[in-house]
């Protein structure tokens, strides 16, 4: 990578150079490689897509802390923060207002978003087999751990039932994604998310290191790994959003992670002074996977994350 090499059983850390601010100063992608000891697959891991997701940057943080060259088969090419631009300046987006994860794959002359996509494509999809892409909620929403992906693919659903989140989704990739961009170059892609933006939930943290472990183990990568926890992951293939029917003040009723029937109250919503209450109903049975963490709502908000879901 950037014309360096990396012996086996060593480490690299480089800087990507992606572009300048207008101030003059130079902003780099921060790489870390490690090159195990012994023969393997590559894997990336990818943090703040979204510049103020920032769990994954903790999340690949600690895992580098965790994993030795010498005990290592194969390699990890770790970018806890893609959107360098976002993460300096707290934010979702680029300067430019736009959203990285819908760039993909990118282009060499195109906007900043375009050219840091196609940057990342060239310089750390291309060289690896898999990835593992980590995100949070967005917009005052928090996410119950879970694993987006193609679990049709049997050796994406293995990987995600090592990992062993919670929940695990499978999800169509969204037009201009990095997980669409990969899995057209015939890469596989878990796309884990959990917790809030701008925060680092210490149990989601915990949930994206030890699944990671669990799934660099399920590769043949490293020879330990935490224990998956005793309940099984869940299998969902339908996630319905419950909206706000009016603007108020909300009260939510469940936490991540509670099981609930259709139909059943999620909340009330109301003025300031309780005038007006309208029960908010569920329309779907399931598991909150997500909800908003906002309580000051508009008509039409998203509220409680719904995945209907079986046994995996």
């Amino acid at each position: 990578m950037m014309g360096r090499e990396v012996d086996p059983g060593a480490r690299l850390q480089l800087d990507v150079p992606v572009g300048r601010l207008p101030s003059g100063d130079y902003l780099s992608i921060p790489i870390e490689i490690v090159n195990g000891s012994g023969s393997g697959p590559t894997i990336w891991l990818s943090g703040a897509i979204h510049g103020d997701e920032i769990v994954g940057v903790e999340i690949i943080r600690r895992l580098l802390d965790l994993v030795e060259p010498a005990e290592l088969s194969g390699t990890i090419i770790a970018a806890p923060v893609v959107n360098i631009f976002g993460f300096v300046f707290e934010s979702r987006y680029l300067p430019d207002r736009r959203d990285l994860n819908r760039s993909f794959p990118g282009s060499k002359r195109g906007s900043l978003a375009a050219r840091l996509a196609r940057l990342f494509m060239d310089e750390v999809v291309s060289r690896c087999e898999v990835g593992i892409d980590f995100h949070a909620g967005s917009d005052g929403r928090a996410n119950l751990p879970q694993l987006r992906g193609n679990m049709d693919d049997k050796e994406t659903r293995r990987l995600a039932k090592a990992f062993a989140a919670p929940v695990m989704i499978h999800a169509r990739p969204i037009k201009g994604s990095l997980r669409a961009a990969a899995l057209r170059r015939g890469k596989r892609v878990l796309l884990f998310e959990g917790g809030e933006p701008s925060r680092f939930n210490p149990t989601v943290v915990e949930a994206g290191v030890d699944g990671t472990l669990r799934a660099l183990k399920a590769m043949g990568m490293i020879d330990a790994a935490p224990a998956a926890p005793k309940a099984r992951p869940l299998l969902s293939r339908s996630t319905k959003w419950v909206r706000a029917p009016r603007g108020g003040i909300v009260r939510l009723a469940t936490t991540l992670g509670d099981r609930i029937e259709k139909g059943a109250s999620v909340g009330v919503i109301a003025d300031p002074t309780d005038r007006d209450e309208v029960e908010v109903l569920s329309r779907a049975s399931g598991i909150v996977v997500g909800q908003t963490v906002n309580p000051l709502v508009s008509m039409g908000d998203a509220l409680v994350h719904v995945a209907e879901v079986d046994s995996a």
